[in-house]
């Protein structure tokens, strides 16, 4: 990828993606207050969380859309990020729930975890193609509630993180409160500003 193909790629993802980062960081901190999606709060906690889980991604391009142009069927990616080398990161995340018991849970967890590494594995190669970019100029990661995930990366050269949902919880529960409600209230009520 030169940096002519980056500069191109970058501002495609600002044409689709106009958001700024505070606005978007407005919205994760608007789903601690409100959680209503379990995918959702672990995403905001990787949003807000980021310099910590993958030091190297400087600035986000995407999120929950699809690297390539309007092909929405060819998959969104959860998070791309330009990296402070100039590489792109993708991040897929999945909330897994590990406290389900019983040989039907234990399944669906697998079959959860495969799905997380395929998607991952399957955009980089499409956006690869799609964007003519090196496979070595993309890094893939996967962010999840198990930590089951950790040596499935090894073998697909992707980085693996994760948090427990008892963790998650309790990050939400401290999350810094007082300034996310006055923020959402001015949100929900501009009069209170």
């Amino acid at each position: 990828m030169t940096v002519n193909e980056l500069n191109k790629f970058v501002s495609y993802c600002r044409k689709i993606q106009p958001q700024t980062h505070e606005d978007i960081k407005k919205f994760f901190e608007g789903v601690i207050v409100f959680p209503y999606d379990k995918e959702l709060l672990l995403q905001a906690y990787l949003f807000l969380n980021m310099k910590d889980l993958f030091p190297s991604c400087a600035e986000l391009l995407l999120f929950e859309k699809s690297p390539i142009a309007d092909y929405t069927d060819l998959g969104k990616c959860d998070f791309v990020y330009l990296t402070f080398k100039g590489s792109l990161f993708l991040i897929e995340t999945k909330f897994i729930d590990t406290e389900a018991t019983g040989a039907t849970e234990r399944k669906r967890r697998n079959k959860h975890r495969n799905k997380v590494f395929e998607q991952v594995i399957t955009l980089k190669s499409r956006f690869s193609q799609y964007w003519n970019m090196r496979l070595d100029q993309l890094e893939c990661g996967v962010f999840t509630t198990d930590s089951e995930i950790a040596w499935r990366g090894n073998g697909v050269n992707v980085v693996t993180k994760s948090i427990s949902i008892n963790h998650l919880e309790q990050w939400r529960k401290n999350y810094n409160k007082s300034d996310t409600a006055y923020e959402m209230s001015k949100l929900i009520n501009p009069t209170n500003r």
